[in-house]
């Protein structure tokens, strides 16, 4: 049996840090709109760029078919994505008059999977998709915001020097890391 629509593709998941805490010590209807404004921050910063295969509890699984994916492009996509989220946190805290301690770490990775259909629903298979949420488990949780690389996006994506100011720290098991900064 031969699937035809294998293809290379870039994964990427944007995740909440402090989320368990955060579910636990903030009131059911706050939280879920807490939540709910944030997540839509995040789709509505895509864009369209990345299609969204599912969002699970604070985490989207978005993905593009890219044979030749730019890590300029993803990049800048993360960090508009980080600075859309920071400023919502801040929105959101002053109109509720409460302190959210959230921040967000990304995971990029790529290879090649596929999709299907059950019922209305697209999902995602494949290898890629395993490793990436791996990558979701990792120490660095007690960080600020930031991107994991995978070395297989890394060595697949066509990284600009230009766009490189910060050399991300390299991490052997997984790829390299970016950390972000304050708000620019």
């Amino acid at each position: 049996m031969k699937n035809t629509s294998i293809q290379n593709g870039i994964i990427l998941i944007p995740d909440f840090s402090g989320f368990t805490e955060f579910v636990f010590n903030t009131k059911l209807y706050t939280g879920e709109y807490i939540v709910r404004q944030l997540l839509s921050i995040l789709i509505d910063v895509n864009n369209q760029y990345f299609d969204i295969s599912e969002i699970e509890g604070d985490a989207i699984l978005f993905y593009k078919y890219d044979q030749k994916p730019s890590y300029q492009k993803v990049s800048k996509m993360l960090r508009n994505m980080r600075n859309a989220f920071n400023m919502k946190i801040l929105e959101l805290s002053e109109m509720l008059n409460t302190t959210i301690e959230l921040s967000l770490k990304f995971i990029v990775h790529y290879g090649k999977f596929t999709q299907y259909n059950i019922g209305s629903f697209k999902k995602l298979y494949g290898k890629p998709i395993v490793e990436a949420h791996q990558m979701l488990k990792n120490d660095l949780a007690e960080q600020p915001s930031y991107a994991l690389y995978s070395h297989s996006f890394l060595e697949n994506s066509q990284k600009d020097e230009a766009d490189s100011n910060k050399e991300p720290m390299q991490v052997s098991e997984v790829g390299a890391i970016q950390y972000f900064g304050n708000i620019e």
